[in-house]
């Protein structure tokens, strides 16, 4: 994989996935076991959130390994960016707006995705610099939500996370969204401290393909 693609590219890419397992475990052993097993459902891309325990080491562990597109979540500080950037991570994710996460992101050269609800919020991020816009928690908005957002900001590219599951992935890619962020119940922390590889491998699948036959692929 490339080391010098550009924050658009490095969007690009996102959204050719589709979808974005967020990885937020109470170990970074629980995390990667997770990781492990979506990479077996299908999917090429994970964000690694900085409140799992170890979040930076098993960031760079995955960026070392390749093949998948490591990206670092609940990023709130531009020494946090720093650090993620430094152990590997291609995107940064914040789940409100800083501007001065936005301005590091630009620095190191990554994309950054940064939290909004409201149109204020929404002009704000993309005004800091935001590369994308991520709608969380998506689920208390809803899809509707976000097809009001597009109509005002037509070339803004919206990441609704938060409550997505296969049932309800349709309606959010029906509102014009880039791609989708997914976390509890694709990484259920039960299944995985119960060893269920069946059961994370059948919620993966069945999110991405609920996705992919909205998308028409």
């Amino acid at each position: 994989m490339s080391t010098n693609q550009s924050p658009i590219e490095i969007l690009d890419q996102l959204v050719a996935y589709g979808v974005v397992p967020v990885i937020r475990n109470s170990s970074a052993d629980l995390a990667r076991t997770a990781v492990t097993w979506l990479r077996e459902a299908g999917y090429g891309t994970f964000e690694i959130t900085m409140t799992t325990p170890g979040a930076v080491g098993l960031i760079e562990e995955l960026s070392a390994e390749g093949g998948a597109l490591i990206g670092a979540g609940t990023v709130l500080t531009p020494a946090a960016v720093a650090d993620v950037v430094k152990a590997g991570a291609k995107y940064v994710v914040s789940p409100c707006v800083v501007p001065k996460v936005a301005a590091a992101c630009r620095d190191h050269g990554v994309a950054c995705l940064m939290g909004a609800l409201t149109p204020t919020e929404v002009h704000a991020a993309i005004s800091a610099g935001a590369d994308a816009i991520k709608i969380f928690p998506a689920s208390t908005v809803g899809p509707a939500h976000i097809k009001a957002l597009k109509s005002v900001f037509p070339g803004v590219r919206f990441v609704p996370t938060g409550g997505i599951d296969a049932t309800t992935v349709a309606s959010y890619v029906a509102s014009g969204v880039a791609c989708v962020g997914a976390g509890g119940k694709l990484v259920d922390e039960t299944l995985v401290k119960k060893g269920d590889r069946e059961g994370i491998l059948a919620a993966g699948r069945q999110l991405m393909e609920a996705y992919r036959a909205a998308k028409g692929a």
